[in-house]
């Protein structure tokens, strides 16, 4: 069980880091073109540049978006951890209170339980005395419940894969259309007003990009995990509902002699 989720530690980590070096990068990038440029010319930060570049429409949209995604990253790598799903301890503890024909604290167990498991098993159990077909039913509705909450929430992030690039576009037409304007309008073309709508054209295109890559791999990542996680807990909460079903048909074992009353001693015969 620990496995899976020290995968995802490594994916976050991973992810982490790679974003860091393109930060610095990008950084480093700006400190070197100024430090390249003359001393009289005083030249900002690349990053800097593209953040004024996005304007005071595009900038706040596409910050926007990116705290969402964010958000939305957190909350299914939080909800898909494999300790959600298959809490630790969980099925070895229920098996065992089953073998023991507790399926009155079994079925508590369950109920109380947030996890996947737990809910899937709540289900299933309250429709086992219908029958074992009738609470797989009832268990794998809620599963797949479950299920469709979790794809809606990744829906998002294919959503913002397709919303990047298309703010890109409409960021590159208007920053054409400005640079477009200053060459009709002004009788001498003013060199930093034309690079002005270039500029603003090629950020908003690069941030949008930029966005929608990280969402593109996170809409992959998060269905496979959706439907992995699933399958597992579709698999366990199969077994624990057939074991708990035969062991409530199983008749109840006999008390053992000694345990309860004391039996009558023999009669013996007439002494000679």
């Amino acid at each position: 069980m620990s496995l899976p989720s020290s995968r995802m530690s490594t994916h976050a980590r991973f992810l982490f880091l790679a974003g860091l070096a393109l930060f610095f990068m990008f950084s480093f990038a700006g400190v070197a073109n100024a430090q390249e440029a003359p001393p009289e010319v005083k030249q900002e930060p690349l990053v800097l540049f593209m953040i004024k570049s996005l304007g005071w429409v595009f900038g706040p949209m596409l910050l926007a978006i990116s705290v969402a995604m964010v958000a939305l990253v957190v909350l299914l790598v939080l909800d898909l951890r494999m300790s959600s799903a298959i809490p630790a301890g969980f099925v070895d503890e229920f098996t065992d209170t089953v073998n023991k024909r507790k399926f009155k604290e079994a079925f508590d167990m369950a109920r109380n339980d947030p996890s996947f498991l737990g809910q899937v098993l709540t289900a299933g159990m309250s429709r086992l005395q219908y029958g074992l077909e009738d609470a797989r039913e009832s268990a794998m509705n809620t599963l797949e419940s479950i299920k469709s909450d979790k794809d809606q929430k990744n829906n998002y992030n294919a959503v913002i894969a397709t919303l990047g690039p298309m703010l890109g576009l409409v960021g590159t037409v208007f920053g054409m259309i400005q640079s477009f304007q200053v060459l009709a309008t002004a009788t001498q073309v003013n060199p930093s007003k034309l690079a002005e709508g270039i500029s603003h054209a090629l950020s908003v295109t690069l941030f949008g990009v930029a966005i929608s890559v990280p969402a593109i791999f996170f809409s992959a990542f998060f269905k496979n995990r959706i439907t992995r996680v699933c399958m597992d807990v579709a698999h366990i909460a199969d077994d624990l509902l057939t074991q708990m079903y035969h062991n409530s048909k199983k008749p109840a074992a006999p008390p053992t002699p000694g345990a309860g009353t004391p039996t009558a001693p023999a009669p013996q015969g007439p002494a000679r």
